[in-house]
């Protein structure tokens, strides 16, 4: 049996603290649901006593229907000189009516005096009367230790007798945060040893930020080294630089080091689950995020991606299906047979991987690749154009022409673009104009105008996202540019790209592509 940990998620509280993330209550009732979903042990819900909509959240979370999660409510210690009894935020705590409150308390001696304008003795009874109080509301108890490693650096004796002060007060658990990211995995690992040596009574914690982006790695130390409850955010976003990911941090101990984090048939909804608490934070994943990226398990090289097909772990550390991912063989202008016959393959599944087919769309994606055409996530254009290449695409209609304006009204400063577009449908013309906020945005609506006369599914579809790259710096204005574009109708999406030297036949040529593979799949 591995040794277990229990993970207290704090995207709703530390991550919201993220720039560019706020959360509406339906937004962290969502995500909670996901998170107990995964399994995870602690969700920390927020701060009842700095905002009214933490205080609404903790009242409609009663009435989720949660299988594996406790919700938290955070707060600090009582403030200097104010009694528990009299404190607000301890009372917003205990008016949250959550099982679990979190609190926190300092641990390095600058705070005490520079921020808190206490004395170190005093600050001592503040954490541990505010936690037996607490523990008095038959409340259980998570001790934040913040900033416990950098003021172990500064005065090792008051930082110890910060926890103990927590230990003496009751806390079921004191975290131990690296609130400034600045540790290091040696240090991280060293210190709780022997915090967790010296104090066997004690059920430690680790809260790590990634300013020096070693918080994975800080943590994985401090649960090797005996902590056995685990702190942060489950896709990695925080403040400054973030907390520690999760999603990571799961992966890792329980693949690698046979930890149980979550239950061991969750861990195929890592992906998954991370993608829909970005959704819901309207954040991104970076591609290259490890585990749960898009491009965890992609692989590019011709003789990389022939290795993988004779054994998947020649270039895989874990099976991208262990936590819900999947693994892209990349089409570019490195792509060899072995990438190719599979995309070949799945629109015709006769063709052979050295026929002269093969070849052909083969030099095909080459000259487009050194034209500027970059297809590893323009999985729409290649199946386009290797129907082209092997004389099986079926045209459903053909641009005539457009024209392309945008116009400044002086009176009031509104700018407006506009587009006339022509179309040839089975020899049928049709006329579509359209105004929209840029020439873009008015040529996707004035292409979709003239082809839902005759093909009414494309009312569904809609631009999700455009990505533009210029290609060569040094020319300027006159470079080359690379537009990317996904579309969606709902129920799936799919990525188009176009290159030109202008800028809106790029875009019309991945408009294009997106509203062609559209009818190719309807």
């Amino acid at each position: 049996m591995g040794k277990n940990v229990e993970i207290y998620d704090c995207t709703l509280r530390d991550g919201a603290q993220a720039e560019g993330i706020s959360f509406s209550v339906q937004d962290k009732l969502r995500i909670a649901q996901a998170l107990d979903d995964i399994g995870v042990a602690f969700i920390e819900g927020g701060n009842p006593c700095a905002s009214q909509a933490d205080m609404e959240f903790f009242r409609r979370a009663k009435s989720l229907k949660l299988k594996n999660a406790v919700v938290s409510a955070f707060g600090s210690t009582r403030r200097k000189g104010v009694s528990c009894e009299d404190d607000v935020g301890l009372a917003a705590l205990l008016a949250a009516e959550t099982r679990v409150c979190s609190i926190f308390g300092k641990s390095w001696d600058l705070h005490v005096e520079n921020v808190l304008g206490a004395s170190l003795s005093e600050n001592l009874l503040m954490i541990e009367r505010s936690v037996s109080y607490l523990k008095g509301q038959g409340r259980t108890v998570v001790y934040d230790a913040e900033h416990f490693f950098d003021g172990y650096f500064a005065d090792e004796d008051y930082a110890i007798q910060t926890i103990r002060a927590a230990a003496r007060g009751g806390a079921d658990v004191i975290a131990l945060c690296d609130t400034n990211g600045g540790a290091f995995p040696d240090q991280i690992g060293s210190i709780v040893a022997r915090v967790a040596s010296a104090h066997p009574d004690i059920k430690l914690g680790i809260h790590a930020h990634n300013d020096g982006e070693l918080a994975v790695a800080n943590t994985c130390a401090a649960a090797f080294a005996g902590c056995v409850h685990i702190q942060g955010t489950f896709t990695g976003f925080g403040e400054r630089c973030g907390n520690v990911s999760l999603a990571s941090v799961i992966a890792n101990l329980q693949l690698k080091r046979g930890y149980i984090c979550i239950p061991e048939d969750k861990l195929c909804l890592l992906a998954g689950t991370a993608r829909l608490v970005a959704d819901v934070a309207n954040d991104s994943i970076h591609s290259r995020t490890p585990y749960i990226g898009r491009s965890a398990f992609a692989h590019k090289a011709g003789m990389h991606i022939d290795a993988m097909s004779k054994s998947s772990r020649s270039y895989e550390h874990i099976p991208p299906e262990a936590v819900g991912n999947s693994r892209r063989k990349l089409t570019s202008g490195f792509a060899g047979r072995s990438a190719i016959i599979s995309l070949i393959n799945r629109i015709a599944p006769d063709v052979l991987r050295d026929s002269d087919d093969t070849s052909r769309v083969l030099k095909k994606l080459k000259e487009l690749s050194a034209e500027g055409y970059e297809f590893e996530s323009a999985d729409a254009s290649i199946d386009i154009i290797i129907r082209k290449a092997l004389g099986v695409h079926i045209p459903r209609f053909t641009v005539l022409s457009f024209k392309a304006f945008t116009e400044k009204y002086p009176k009031d400063s509104r700018i407006t673009a506009g587009v006339m577009i022509k179309v040839d449908v089975g020899g049928k013309e049709e006329l579509a104009a359209a105004e929209g906020e840029g020439p873009v945005h008015a040529l996707d609506k004035a292409l979709r105008k003239a082809l839902k006369v005759f093909y009414p599914c494309l009312s569904s579809v809609r631009l999700t996202d455009f990505k533009v790259r210029v290609l060569d710096g040094e020319s300027a204005t006159a470079a080359a540019v690379r537009v990317l574009v996904e579309s969606t109708d709902g129920k799936s999406s799919w990525t188009t790209v176009g290159v030109s030297r202008d800028i809106i036949e790029a875009s019309l040529l991945a408009l294009v592509d997106a509203i062609d593979y559209k009818l190719i799949m309807s």
